[in-house]
């Protein structure tokens, strides 16, 4: 799964990497970027920001309404659901990014690992969106199965995309798109740091 991803690169240089127009309105995004935090996405052919996290309603012991929490990454094989279905079938968009980190080591003493593509300083991940009322657009990251060295942090994975894949995601029927839903079996570089993998997350649901 994915709680946590960097992207490195500028607004601008994003936007030209996915010939895609910018509508951030100068907004600037942390490198890393958790979830229940804003990031850039590609929907509609344009890089716009949207909240990480699709928002859970939730409710206390009493019935209290509680803060929602943001279900982060959409199992591929769960797109079905009634909780993803109507956004992938209608609104399926891009994720740029420079590398997406795993947590490995003990409880307590979890550190980063980070994974990317290595010939790409860029690449795409494949997301859906909706708007929402409690933080207007949001967005959150397919998952499948983990391939290559990344399934030697975690069982999954992103969906990566390649580049001629990109208009099948976001334009193509969803069967097209559901086909993308698969392992990497290209190169992937892996980083392992003594990083601790605490600070910065808002709580979340990583899968549902």
């Amino acid at each position: 799964m994915c709680n946590l991803y960097r992207m490195s690169k500028s607004n601008a240089e994003v936007a030209r990497w996915f010939d895609a127009i910018e509508q951030l309105g100068g907004a600037n995004f942390a490198d890393d970027i958790f979830p229940g935090t804003p990031g850039a996405v590609i929907a509609d052919g344009a890089l716009m920001s949207m909240n990480w996290g699709f928002p859970l309603q939730r409710k206390g012991a009493k019935g209290q309404a509680l803060k929602p929490k943001p279900v982060n990454n959409a199992r591929a094989d769960k797109l079905d659901g009634f909780f993803w279905r109507y956004s992938f079938t209608e609104r399926r968009c891009l994720i740029p990014v420079t590398a997406w980190a795993e947590a490995e080591g003990p409880k307590g003493g979890k550190t980063r690992s980070w994974l990317a593509l290595p010939d790409d300083p860029i690449f795409a991940v494949a997301g859906i969106w909706r708007d929402s009322d409690e933080w207007g657009r949001c967005y959150s990251m397919v998952m499948t199965e983990a391939g290559g060295v990344a399934a030697k942090c975690h069982d999954r994975m992103p969906v990566v995309l390649a580049p001629g894949d990109y208009n099948v995601w976001t334009g193509g029927d969803a069967e097209a798109a559901r086909a993308l839903c698969r392992p990497w079996e290209g190169e992937l570089a892996l980083d392992r740091t003594d990083e601790p993998w605490a600070g910065g997350a808002a709580e979340q649901v990583s899968l549902l």
